[in-house]
Formats: C-alpha cells, sequence, structure tokens
C-alpha cells in the first residue's frame, strides 16, 4: 500500500512538473543562483585565505544577510531540482544531467557531514572543534563547486524557456 501511495504521489509531482516545466525550471534556477553568493563566499575568504593568506569577503551587514538566506535557500534548491532532474531524466536520459543530479545530491554529504564550520576549522580559519584532515576540507570544498553546473543548467534552461513561451507557462502555473 505504501508503494501504491508513493508512485501516486511520484507521478502526480511528475505530471505537475512536466505541466509546469516553465515554472518549475525557472523556481530551480533562482533558488540555485542564490548559491554564488555562497560559493563567492567560499573562494574570496576560505580558499583566497588558504592560498593566499587573505580574505576578500567583507563581512557587512549586507553581505552576511545575503549569505545567511543563500544557506536556508540551499536545502529549497536542492529538493526542487533533483526533482526537475528526475523528471527530466524519466523524458529522455542524458549522462550529463545524471551527473549533474548527483554532483546536487552529493550536497547532502556536505552539509550533514562536512558542515562549513569543520572546513573552516580544519583549515586554521575558524574556532578550534571538530577538525579533520585539510584533503578532506579541500573535497568538501569541491563538492560545494558541483553546484555550478546545475546553476549554469537549470539557468540556460529557464533562458530558454522564456524566449520560447514569453511569461505564458509562468502565468498559467500561478492561475492554477
Amino acid at each position: 500500500m505504501v508503494k501504491r501511495i508513493g508512485k501516486r504521489i511520484g507521478r502526480q509531482i511528475a505530471t505537475w512538473y512536466d505541466r509546469h516545466y516553465q515554472l518549475a525550471v525557472t523556481v530551480s534556477a533562482l533558488l540555485f543562483l542564490t548559491q554564488l553568493v555562497h560559493l563567492y563566499w567560499l573562494s574570496a575568504h576560505v580558499v583566497a585565505h588558504r592560498l593566499v593568506g587573505a580574505s576578500y569577503w567583507l563581512l557587512d551587514p549586507f553581505w552576511s544577510a545575503a549569505l545567511s538566506a543563500a544557506d536556508y535557500l540551499e536545502i529549497p534548491a536542492i529538493i526542487t531540482t533533483s526533482i526537475l532532474y528526475v523528471v527530466i531524466l524519466r523524458r529522455k536520459f542524458s549522462w550529463k544531467r545524471l551527473l549533474i543530479l548527483i554532483g546536487i545530491n552529493l550536497q547532502w554529504l556536505h552539509m550533514y557531514w562536512i558542515t562549513d564550520e569543520i572546513v573552516l576549522s580544519s583549515l586554521g580559519l575558524g574556532e578550534a572543534g571538530t577538525t579533520m584532515p585539510a584533503w578532506l576540507a579541500w573535497i568538501a570544498i569541491g563538492i560545494d563547486y558541483l553546484e555550478l553546473p546545475a546553476i549554469f543548467d537549470t539557468t540556460r534552461e529557464a533562458i530558454r524557456e522564456f524566449r520560447k513561451r514569453g511569461l505564458r507557462g509562468v502565468r498559467q502555473a500561478l492561475k492554477e
């Protein structure tokens, strides 16, 4: 019974994503675009500090709030984009899209096992606490950059949809 309910819910979600593809891909792209703030922080603060000994991240109130917002939006970005890629892969299989889906979902490993705080302390940039070998911290940083293909792909796809349909698909989805 649970299996049957799960299949039915899965079909309903896939049907909704198929009918409202333009809205789904746009929301996924916008949510993942917020992760550019996090990736900038990672590059300008963590990586730059470790490689050249200086941080280029200014932690003024605006950027602090932007970084917090990006962190809170990461989970919705992963969920909506994962569903989107599963729906796309059901339509037509592509190794590229499968690899993007895997890269997106490796973020769970990074978020719940190798957090930013542990990476910072392991690289000598944060408070002392739980640490790991520096090489593992660099792997965690690399996992973060695996968001870039999803950001690029969903943004490109959203732009294609808007060029093809204008705002029609979004308006239609919001009416229902």
